[in-house]
């Protein structure tokens, strides 16, 4: 079955700021990147592989080019950027657990702009529970770049703490692993359920513009999707969405370091009966650009995120096959809550006025549920330790995964 494309009208689909001229230059070199891939790869290459390119492609994508991503100048806005507060309570989660342990190391993937391990650390100092180590992986060089300067302007005296990783720490890492806004930008496999076959999106050129089409599932996704429907809905014919299949591979990798401590994935998304719902016919891939979402992944290749929510049922598993026990999820606001934000709160002085106002603005984004509060969910995973995290202590939702 030979796949059918059709050309993405993006300018049609959504109104989105024209790029700078230095910006369209990097997005066309990116896009000459591509159309060698796609040649070499035979005229299409799987959905997944193209939005890997469009992240990480060095130099050129997305997260390893020289454009501004986080804050109001960027085209997203992380919690941690919202306000410290975010890392506070976070902080008083890994005093915990870095309690229990007597003292162990932080690893944070995707550090971003480098906020949240500056206020992270911040804190636990203040706590006077500093970690050995504070670790970082980061695959963009720019990012990483950023990151140390952030770093070495807000607190130079912990800067040799800090230790930039290209791979997983090495065996026996006991401490607090944090991934924050990591999971939603791992490239995923799109599916398509059309008479009872399994049809996998793949990217193309077709009259020099970038093309998407449905073609043969690769082995790998049909088993995963056939797998996917034994505990889901019945889905119509017609259905698409997505899958990830590298996410049970870096939890087995991760696991395979973790001697004693905890794991926490913070991220949008769902459990599995919700992501996968009848009405979500269409997926949740999406994009940003300037803060505006669309559903474009072609639009700007390398100038714009592209993001799908994360299924914390299939981490859930994957999490438990790799060994680790899985000991808490909830939401956003309830974690922040379990972990102290009305005592931070209640510290506020009323009379400053402009602060205390802009402090409950900023707790307002992150815990409203039309905000960040239920969109965003923590999922934490553990060994070794014994005390149930203070985080899910108002709430724990492990029942609906």
């Amino acid at each position: 079955m030979m796949p059918e494309y059709s050309v993405l009208q993006a300018d049609r689909r959504s109104q989105l700021p024209e790029p700078s001229p230095e910006s369209q230059r990097y997005s066309n070199l990116l896009l000459e990147l591509l159309c060698e891939r796609i040649v070499e790869a035979g005229g299409q290459l799987p959905f997944d592989r193209f939005m890997e390119l469009a992240l990480y492609a060095p130099g050129l994508g997305y997260y390893s080019a020289g454009t501004r991503k986080f804050g109001e100048q960027g085209d997203f806005i992380t919690a941690p950027e919202i306000s410290s507060l975010f890392a506070r309570c976070l902080a008083r989660q890994c005093h915990q657990v870095l309690l229990e342990l007597g003292g162990g190391d932080l690893l944070e993937f995707g550090a971003g702009s480098g906020v949240l391990a500056a206020d992270l650390l911040l804190e636990l100092q203040a706590l006077g529970s500093l970690p050995e180590h504070y670790y970082i992986i980061d695959l963009s060089a720019d990012l990483r770049a950023r990151q140390r300067a952030l770093l070495q302007q807000r607190l130079p005296a912990l800067l040799d703490r800090i230790i930039w990783l290209d791979d997983f720490p090495e065996q026996h890492f006991r401490g607090v692993v944090i991934a924050n806004e990591l999971l939603d930008a791992m490239p995923v496999h799109r599916f398509k359920l059309v008479q009872g076959c399994v049809l996998e999106q793949y990217v193309a050129i077709k009259e020099g513009r970038l093309s998407s089409g449905w073609g043969p599932a690769s082995s790998s996704l049909r088993r995963g999707v056939e797998k996917l429907l034994e505990t889901c809905y019945q889905l119509a014919d017609g259905y698409e969405s997505e899958l990830n299949l590298r996410a049970a591979s870096w939890l087995r990798a991760l696991s395979e370091r973790i001697a004693a401590g905890l794991l926490l994935l913070i991220d949008y998304g769902y459990n599995r009966s919700e992501y996968y719902h009848p009405q979500r016919d269409r997926g949740t891939l999406m994009c940003h650009y300037r803060h505006r979402a669309h559903p474009d992944a072609l639009r700007y290749p390398g100038l714009q995120d592209i993001t799908a929510h994360v299924d914390f049922t299939s981490l859930a598993e994957a999490g438990l096959d790799a060994g680790l026990e899985v000991c808490g999820y909830t939401t956003q606001a309830y974690f922040l809550m379990g972990c102290g934000l009305q005592q931070l709160l209640a510290e506020s002085d009323p009379e400053d006025v402009r602060q205390h106002l802009q402090l409950m603005q900023e707790a307002k984004r992150l815990t409203l549920p039309t905000e960040m509060g239920e969109r965003f969910k923590v999922l934490a995973m553990s060994r070794g330790l014994a005390a149930q995290p203070i985080g899910f202590s108002l709430r724990d939702l492990r029942g609906r995964l």
